[in-house]
């Protein structure tokens, strides 16, 4: 058995050749889209946070308007994190007051910063209160209010390396990859991708965490079943995986994308070893097609894929 959501970057451009013109309409598309998802029984709708570019870039109202928001909807919240993208601007942080230490990288930073906000998570005191406080106090040091009971075994790390996958493990978060690591071995995203795996369970072992840790892997996959299909993906030339630099120069793998009637389909997934190393899978979706064919995308994977592949 395999959970399976929609991962969407909610692009929007004023293109007349996109249905998702404004950001509004980002928003208010992938609210439905989160409903129909539900509707068609997926097990979760993801969305990307891209500060500056015309993207998902306001997530918290977006979530507590889905109904994600973790108190609002009685722990369903899936809360993923990392030191964000390079591509769009240089040292983005910066324009939010942030910079590193002395003598220190901008990975470090955003490691001291999460893990912070991970103790933060635990509910447990640790602000000295006012001697003569507003309102009424209980008693010791005070935690973040509202507390929300199990949320900080809810929070993932979008890990592109090895090393940073094992570092998530060790302090006891959930592993998210994309569809692109870093180039660290030369071979298929899928190969690097499940090694990146194994090697944060190994970690995660180690450390001796009591729960099981959970793991999901992006993919673009599209069945092609109806003329829709074959003419928005029919001739996709994206068979293989491709190599790029992201902003920080880094050498990357991204991954290839998967378009193929059912039965093709359902062999060509067998062989990739990190969806089947992932307890979960979320299939990227080309949200300006609109809420309407997106729906049928998902329907498509969990009705003619997913059984064949022992993931419902």
């Amino acid at each position: 058995m395999k959970k399976i959501g929609f991962l969407s970057f909610g692009h929007w451009t004023p293109s007349p050749q996109s249905k998702v013109r404004t950001a509004s309409d980002a928003l208010l598309q992938s609210i439905e889209l989160a409903v129909a998802a539900e509707e068609l029984g997926a097990d979760g709708a993801f969305f990307r946070v891209h500060h500056y570019a015309r993207q998902l870039g306001s997530p918290f109202p977006l979530l507590a308007a889905a109904g994600a928001a973790d108190i609002i909807s009685g722990g369903r919240l899936q809360l993923g994190i990392s030191r964000g993208s390079p591509e769009q601007v240089i040292d983005g942080w910066r324009y939010f007051g942030y910079a590193p230490e002395e003598g220190k990288t901008d990975a470090d930073m955003a490691r001291r910063h999460t893990e912070v906000f991970l103790e933060v998570l635990r509910g447990q005191g640790f602000a000295k209160p006012n001697p003569r406080p507003m309102f009424p106090n209980p008693p010791g040091l005070l935690r973040l209010e509202p507390y929300s009971e199990g949320l900080r075994e809810r929070i993932w790390w979008g890990a592109g390396s090895s090393a940073t996958a094992e570092w998530a493990a060790k302090i006891g978060m959930n592993l998210q990859s994309s569809t692109l690591v870093y180039d660290e071995t030369g071979e298929s995203l899928a190969v690097q991708q499940a090694g990146q795996i194994r090697k944060f369970r190994e970690a995660w072992k180690a450390a001796g965490h009591a729960r099981q840790p959970r793991v999901s892997v992006s993919r673009s996959i599209f069945a092609l079943i109806d003329d829709r299909d074959r003419r928005y993906f029919g001739g996709d030339s994206e068979t293989e995986d491709s190599i790029g630099f992201l902003g920080d120069n880094r050498r990357a793998v991204f991954g290839r994308s998967y378009a193929a009637a059912p039965d093709v389909l359902i062999e060509q997934l067998k062989k990739d070893e990190a969806i089947a190393e992932a307890d979960t899978l979320l299939l990227t979706v080309p949200n300006q097609l609109g809420v309407d064919y997106n729906a049928h995308v998902i329907e498509a994977i969990l009705t003619h894929v997913a059984p064949a592949m022992g993931w419902r």
